[in-house]
């Protein structure tokens, strides 16, 4: 049974499948000619694309992977958690803001092209983030990690915004990154101060999902005053997503424990089919389906799918011992934070060479095709740096 809890591969291979259909959707964001239930619905619909879902999946594998990591890092001491907590979040919020200044550089007013800069930014975060646990002698570990800090100065110092009111390295959004970062923090220290006590994570799901409730319709004005103390968390949703995954995960270590995983199964399917139903009674009171505008029917229905998918996981995986079939994928579900960074170092490269498909795989059912080479083709790079031991880790 240590083992299995060692490493579950039923997380590995759904956290695999998010990080491909990440890439793939992020891709194809924009391709003319493509079905829109792919993509992103637009801010004022009431609609969910398949790109919707693909956060909300992420933030739920994050939540399921905390409790296995700090049964994994025990050993290294208990008190010594929360650092890991705080220096792993930091890294992540630090990051997706840094990055988000990327939509107004000003390439006019600065000294370096936008992919340039962005290029060697990214380069930066791998020189600082790399994991140079093995690198000998530590002098080159200190060195390259040095010149890491050194390039990202000088990018910030090179930068310039198109915003006159933030003419330098501001503050605009969290990003993708950061909002998984306070997501993070937040559900990490939850189930570390509450020694993993099941009630209090299904308490603390619950909280959140009714905190955005509120946050969207005031219908529970006994929340109201918590929001001006926990503004950080925003308004609820991410931290509902990855507070839903910790509570499987608990529920899993314990059902693991006792040899009755198949209760598990049967009680996400069961739970799902609750979150199907409030979500889609919320949906027509008011707010409709909206990832834009984090709304109540928006998680509820999200966290209800991804019950569905991980459960199927946990059948192919975990019982029929199938995990050989998403090997092909792996690299995404071992080495996940580099297969999110290495498209960053593609595109600048790609945008600088000016370099355009030919009109076939530029939209339609050739356009769909030339993403999932894409997303396939990033896993793969992201495993052939795995295996000459480049890899980041926070």
């Amino acid at each position: 049974m240590s083992t299995l809890l060692h490493r579950v591969r039923s997380i590995d291979a759904f956290r695999a499948v998010t990080m491909f259909l990440m890439i793939f959707v992020n891709d194809i964001d924009g391709m003319p000619n493509t079905p829109e239930w792919i993509k992103h619905a637009p801010e004022n619909a009431d609609a969910l694309g398949l790109a919707d879902t693909i956060f909300p999946a992420f933030l739920f594998i994050v939540g399921l992977s905390i409790p296995f990591a700090f049964k994994n890092r025990l050993h290294q001491g208990y008190y010594k958690i929360p650092w890991r907590i705080a220096t792993r979040a930091a890294a992540l919020i630090f990051i997706g803001v840094y990055f988000t200044n990327a939509e107004t550089y000003d390439e006019a007013g600065s000294l370096l092209p936008r992919p340039v800069w962005e290029s060697l930014g990214t380069i930066s975060i791998f020189l600082i983030f790399l994991d140079y646990d093995n690198e000998k002698p530590a002098w080159r570990k200190h060195l390259l990690r040095g010149l890491g800090v050194v390039l990202l100065i000088i990018m910030s110092w090179a930068y310039k915004s198109t915003d006159p009111a933030h003419p330098w390295l501001h503050f605009s959004w969290w990003g993708i990154l950061g909002l998984i970062g306070w997501a993070y923090l937040i559900c990490a220290l939850i189930y570390y101060y509450s020694d993993g006590q099941l009630w209090i994570q299904a308490a603390a799901w619950l909280f959140f999902m009714f905190f955005n409730i509120d946050f969207h319709f005031g219908w529970f004005d006994f929340l109201a005053p918590l929001q001006n103390y926990v503004w950080i968390a925003g308004n609820g949703a991410m931290q509902a997503f990855t507070m839903a995954g910790v509570f499987v995960a608990v529920l899993y270590m314990r059902l693991a424990e006792r040899n009755e995983l198949k209760l598990l199964w049967i009680g996400m399917l069961l739970m799902s089919v609750i979150l199907f139903n409030l979500g889609f009674i919320v949906r027509y009171i008011a707010g409709g389906i909206s990832k834009i505008r984090d709304t109540p029917a928006w998680v509820l229905i999200c966290t209800a799918i991804s019950l569905v998918v991980y459960a199927g996981f946990i059948f192919i995986v975990d019982f029929k011992k199938k995990y050989h079939w998403f090997k092909v994928i792996e690299p995404a579900g071992i080495a996940t934070f580099t297969c999110y960074i290495v498209p960053g170092i593609f595109y600048p490269i790609y945008e600088m060479a000016d370099i355009e498909y030919p009109q076939l795989l530029s939209q339609g059912t050739g356009g769909i095709i030339k993403c999932i080479i894409f997303a396939f083709a990033m896993i793969w790079f992201t495993g052939l740096l795995d295996k000459v031991n480049i890899r980041l880790k926070i």
